[in-house]
């Protein structure tokens, strides 16, 4: 990770010389599949991350963030984090600044988490190694009270079978998408895209590249609606599957809160909705969800890290358009192994979700070989 210690300047010439070395290595990646330009889409090099997570450490009478080295796994103090944004540090300074001045608030704290929008919301996750009392509560009104500078701030403690939720566990943001704005309910401890900006791009560049037409759209893993509910607005119907219950309480606030008329969420697993379009299963779950109403052509996947299994993989491959979003390029390449039997690659991009990490993000819309 960058200190950011440079200049500006100096700042963009670093992250434009790394930026460049991971688009090489996404190319090289892809090579045997896709030998065309990549769509790249760059992010601010600092102050972009939405999410941060924290371990406490104590020192006599201080306490403060800290962060391990990944190399070394030594620790070290964090006071603010540059990739983090502003409302974050915000939080951070102020945080820690009333933690140090209570003693219930301190002891036996051992993690906090950091959740923001860009509506100016906030939730305070605050894990402890102790039960919560009503003494905890009182100290947490009053550091509540004191915190300026947010729209809305929220606070959740956290111990063994205990949750204690001062205001909400979400926040509630807004993208702008092709013109239409979204709201979505962010849940604390749950899935969220961590780069807002590059979080509205990848949904952009999916409906650039999507078939529309007066066709159906299967999503696979589709978390609160990120993609599903901006994507309603290009297709017939969409149907969207998760298996977090979390996340589709979630998605099915998202899509009231957006008036979409045309999207149904189903709580199953991908291996799940496998069974259940194969008529091998019938679920609780699909009562009121008839599969054969649906005219799919295009499936959106974004798996998760181990990418796609053998069945979801036989599953897409009848479709004839898939939109696969990835988080790791090495089980992606793995996954167009076999995808790349039955359709060719027409679009591949490059999102840089984790400046200044190795991490890529990747995009790529495949259409049935005909």
């Amino acid at each position: 990770m960058s200190s950011f210690g440079e200049n500006l300047s100096e700042l963009l010439e670093k992250y434009e010389h790394e930026f460049d070395s991971k688009k090489s290595q996404l190319i090289s990646s892809l090579q045997p599949f896709y030998q065309h330009d990549l769509d790249c889409f760059s992010s601010p090099p600092k102050n972009y991350r939405m999410r941060a997570e924290f371990r406490v450490w104590h020192e006599g009478d201080k306490t403060f963030h800290i962060m391990f080295d990944q190399a070394t796994k030594t620790r070290f103090q964090v006071d603010q984090l540059d990739v983090a944004c502003s409302l974050i540090n915000q939080a951070m300074f102020q945080v820690m600044k009333y933690i140090n001045l209570s003693q219930i608030l301190r002891t036996k704290l051992f993690q906090i988490d950091y959740l923001a929008a860009t509506t100016g919301q906030i939730v305070i996750s605050m894990i402890y190694h102790k039960p919560l009392t009503d003494d905890w509560t009182e100290n947490v009104s009053t550091m509540l009270s004191k915190i300026e500078g947010f729209t809305k701030v929220n606070i959740i403690g956290r111990s063994k079978k205990q949750k204690v939720v001062l205001g909400n566990d979400y926040v509630i943001e807004k993208f702008e998408i092709k013109g239409k704005q979204y709201t979505f309910k962010q849940i604390e401890n749950s899935f969220t895209q961590p780069n807002a900006i590059i979080n509205e791009k990848m949904i952009s560049w999916a409906i650039d590249n999507s078939i529309h037409h007066a066709s159906d759209l299967l999503e696979l893993y589709c978390g609160a609606g990120n993609f599903s509910i901006p994507l309603s607005n290009y297709y017939r119907n969409v149907l969207g599957t998760e298996i977090s219950k979390t996340s589709v309480n979630a998605a099915q606030y998202n899509i009231a809160e957006n008036t979409v008329d045309n999207l149904n969420i189903a709580r199953l697993s991908s291996e799940e909705f496998v069974q259940a379009f194969n008529g091998v299963r019938k679920f609780n779950r699909l009562a009121n969800i008839d599969l054969l109403n649906y005219k799919f052509k295009t499936v959106l996947v974004d798996p998760p890290r181990s990418g796609l299994d053998d069945k979801t993989l036989e599953l897409v491959s009848s479709f004839d358009q898939i939109i696969y979003i990835s988080c790791n390029p090495n089980t992606l390449v793995e996954n167009l192994s076999t995808l790349c039997k039955t359709h060719e690659i027409s679009k591949a991009a490059f999102f840089d979700q984790f400046p200044f990490t190795p991490h890529i993000e990747a995009g790529v819309v495949l259409n049935k070989i005909t």
